[in-house]
């Protein structure tokens, strides 16, 4: 079946698949799981079932399939790897209902892979987690050679597929190692490196360079070494760990991954451009978990996948990442040094102009290679980017340790001197509002005197309690004086001119009186002054002094004084009928009268005059609230991207606005503020805005442990209650090379061969002798 009359196609195996093969001529398919075991024909249009092998009454863990492997001669023979241990040959070609052929127990733990001989057909090759490694003979139906490299679990075995290297085979482990065997040579490794940081859980040999290996694993690498030489030769990074990578068939530097976490999609990479795949199949909807080539085409691959779903794809269905990236970059430095970074489209111009006629158009592949692109950065000559002002005010700022107005007053001269005015502005808001005593609201008078009176107070809350029991006191006794003497409401003219010393009683009652018809004290100490229509003065110096006097409020027997001599009037007050409403009435029928005179001069119309009552309620004053005003500054100042005030304003200000902005927002200002300051290496500085933040994901980012525990290299358990013994294979780890002592200190290695030992002993001999003192024959380099 040739690739061109192919097309993507799936099948449901009704089953989470782990593992996929395919036979030698490319028309059977088996897809395996724990509870799937299926061979499928694959047609032009479709895939067909064939087979289920997991059928009988007897099914057990040996059904339950982690790795299956087809024989390259007899398209009958399959190989499955168990999770109780088990290997187990099939064969399809059996009579029987049960396919299978003979059950090898050898193993004591799960079996991760298994594989046959490129050219012996007869010799499978097992790898288990119980740490070993057996080469069975399927006709003897026995175990051939055994390979042992201890307690570590053995992720994966291939042969070598070239003819050069009939007995080679390679293994990786938990460990990151990658070993290199001669199947002749049971008792020895012929080579071995550290592949990987970590678990190696999958390997793979060049299908035409025998001495190319490429390995990936945990540490989200795919690694192409030189096998001969044991030298990485390339690498790719990825997004997530690696399950399986696959060499492209007559392709040299294409490879094919899938990840064991996460991603669901399939990519092939060029190991020439590492950073961004050159194609990518995104059919699956889970976790891909085997892929594989057909047999001698590059432009099908197969694959299953945790989502119960096995898939035939087309090369030329495939994404190309490459064709969807924008080819142009900028950034700007924490200097102010912008940097832009595009593709030279002049070039391509010139190249595709220039191309003679007879020369062939470069292909896909060709130019994902070809793709270049180009840096440039500029500087500013004023220097106008520059950040310097971010690192002198974090360096300048208090944040605690002082009063809150030098806090907010010393804030305010950094700002200035760096020229940041509005910053500066800022602070001497907060100065003024959170350090000085402001004045309150305005009161307005009477309805038919036509004018605004106002009263400066202190920011404080008045005692409204004391000020309405006063208030009812005085009502009581003015009411209770003019029921028992009419004659009063004749006022003395002479109250406010006599000349006579006087008490300070009497003369507290007359300011307040003063006060209530709207005349000036000359000698107040309120210094309080009206204006009929004009522009009110307010002296706010004085109020310090009514905090400090604190004398009671209270008003003397007749509150109202004329406001000159009546005497020559033609008519007298007393000649009027007075209507009058009671403050402590609320029904407006009910009236009072006065001497009950009449006016001869009155005219039919009746007039009456109402009586001007203080109400107490008007001298509580309403405390201003400007938290609101204050949060939409801070706010602003995070939108206009200079979280480092936002941040620093919300320290200072303490409990004082924390419960008025919401938890996340504040969190946010002051990790971005923790990060910037990291950018510029302020850590100090860093630690102390951690310290004085109370949201609790941010005081605790430095009460996080910050211990390292290294590993042990030989089991790779985490060290925890020491770092030199290992509590699992009871080993003592980190010897010195040269003392042969465990060192409890300050460990110095070789990168190179990864020997070591006690810093002071690994300088002196290397003084002496370059090469190392475990006698490895390596060249180490103390600097």
């Amino acid at each position: 079946m040739s690739s061109s009359c192919s097309k993507t196609m799936s099948c449901n195996t009704e089953g989470q698949v782990n593992s996929i093969a395919i036979n030698r001529d490319s028309t059977l398919i088996v897809a395996a799981g724990r509870s799937v075991f299926k061979i499928f024909s694959v047609d032009e249009e479709r895939f067909i079932e064939r087979l289920n092998l997991r059928v009988g009454k007897n099914l057990n863990l040996s059904y339950s399939t982690l790795d299956i492997a087809w024989n390259h001669f007899e398209d009958n023979i399959l190989a499955s790897a168990a999770t109780n241990g088990a290997v187990v040959i099939w064969d399809i070609n059996r009579h029987q209902r049960n396919k299978q052929e003979f059950v090898f127990q050898e193993h004591k733990r799960t079996v991760n892979r298994v594989t046959f001989h490129e050219k012996e057909h007869n010799m499978l090759l097992s790898g288990s987690q119980d740490g070993s490694m057996k080469l069975f003979d399927i006709r003897k139906k026995e175990v051939g050679v055994e390979f042992c490299i201890g307690s570590t679990s053995v992720r994966d075995v291939q042969f070598c597929p070239c003819q050069l290297s009939y007995f080679t085979f390679a293994s990786a482990d938990e460990s990151g190692n990658v070993l290199i065997w001669d199947m002749r040579r049971p008792d020895r490794v012929e080579k071995q490196f550290t592949a990987h940081n970590g678990p190696v859980f999958t390997i793979d040999w060049h299908p035409e360079d025998r001495t190319r290996l490429a390995t990936a694993g945990r540490d989200k690498m795919i690694k192409v070494w030189d096998s001969a030489k044991c030298k990485l030769t390339h690498f790719i990074q990825t997004i997530a760990s690696v399950s399986k990578i696959r060499w492209r068939p007559m392709r040299e530097f294409y490879i094919a991954s899938c990840s064991l976490l996460v991603d669901s999609s399939i990519n092939v990479w060029d190991i020439r451009r590492p950073f961004i795949p050159f194609a990518t199949f995104e059919n699956h909807k889970d976790v891909t978990t085997s892929i594989v080539w057909k047999n001698d085409d590059p432009h099908i691959l197969y694959s299953g996948s945790k989502d119960c779903f096995i898939y035939q794809h087309l090369f030329k269905d495939a994404k190309r990442p490459a064709d969807l990236l924008v080819p142009a970059g900028l950034d700007i430095s924490t200097q102010g040094i912008i940097s832009h970074a595009c593709t030279d489209k002049n070039e391509k111009t010139q190249t595709s102009s220039g191309r003679p006629f007879f020369k062939k158009n470069p292909g896909r592949s060709e130019k994902f290679l070809e793709a270049t692109s180009y840096l440039m950065t500029f500087c500013h000559p004023e220097e106008s980017l520059s950040m310097d002002w971010f690192v002198i005010s974090a360096q300048r700022y208090l944040l605690t340790g002082r009063p809150l107005e030098d806090l907010l007053d010393h804030n305010a001269n950094v700002a200035h001197e760096l020229g940041r005015h509005q910053v500066a502005q800022t602070w001497e808001m907060l100065k003024t509002l959170y350090c000085t005593n402001l004045p309150s609201t305005v009161v307005t008078g009477h309805p038919n005197l036509h004018q605004q009176r106002t009263i400066s107070v202190s920011s404080d809350k008045m005692d409204t309690t004391l000020v309405k029991e006063k208030s009812d006191k005085v009502g009581k006794g003015a009411r209770h004086k003019s029921k028992a003497d009419p004659e009063d409401k004749t006022l003395d003219v002479t109250s406010g001119g006599s000349d006579e010393e006087i008490s300070d009683k009497e003369m507290n009652e007359r300011n307040l009186s003063n006060i209530a018809r709207g005349q000036i004290n000359p000698p107040t100490d309120w210094d309080i002054y009206y204006g009929g229509g004009e522009n009110s003065f307010l002296d706010f110096n004085s109020l310090a002094d009514m905090e400090n006097n604190k004398q009671p409020l209270t008003l003397p027997t007749e509150a109202f004084h004329p406001r000159h001599e009546i005497a020559s009037q033609t008519r007298s007050l007393e000649h009027f009928q007075y209507v009058t409403e009671s403050p402590a009435s609320g029904n407006e029928g009910e009236t009072s009268t006065g001497t009950g005179n009449t006016n001869p001069y009155a005219s039919d119309k009746e007039t009456s005059f109402p009586i001007l009552t203080a109400d107490p309620l008007a001298l509580q004053f309403p405390e201003w609230n400007f938290k609101n005003i204050v949060i939409d500054m801070m706010k602003y100042h995070a939108r206009e991207f200079d979280v480092q005030t936002s941040a620093c304003m919300l320290i200072v200000l303490g409990n004082r606005i924390k419960s008025e902005i919401d938890h996340q927002v504040q969190e946010n200002w002051l990790l971005s503020y923790i990060d910037l300051l990291g950018r510029f290496k302020l850590w100090s500085i860093a630690n102390e805005v951690i310290k004085l933040s109370y949201p609790s994901p941010v005081s605790h980012l430095n009460q996080q442990s910050t211990t390292v525990h290294v590993t042990c290299n030989k089991c790779n358990r985490q060290l925890q209650r020491s770092g030199w013994s290992c509590d699992r294979c009871k080993s003592v780890i980190n010897i010195c090379s040269i003392c042969h002592q465990p060192v409890k200190g300050l460990y110095v290695w070789c990168q190179g061969c990864s020997h070591g030992g006690h810093m002071d002993h690994i300088q002196d001999w290397l003084s002496l002798d370059p090469q190392c003192p475990a006698g490895c024959g390596h060249f180490c380099e103390y600097t």
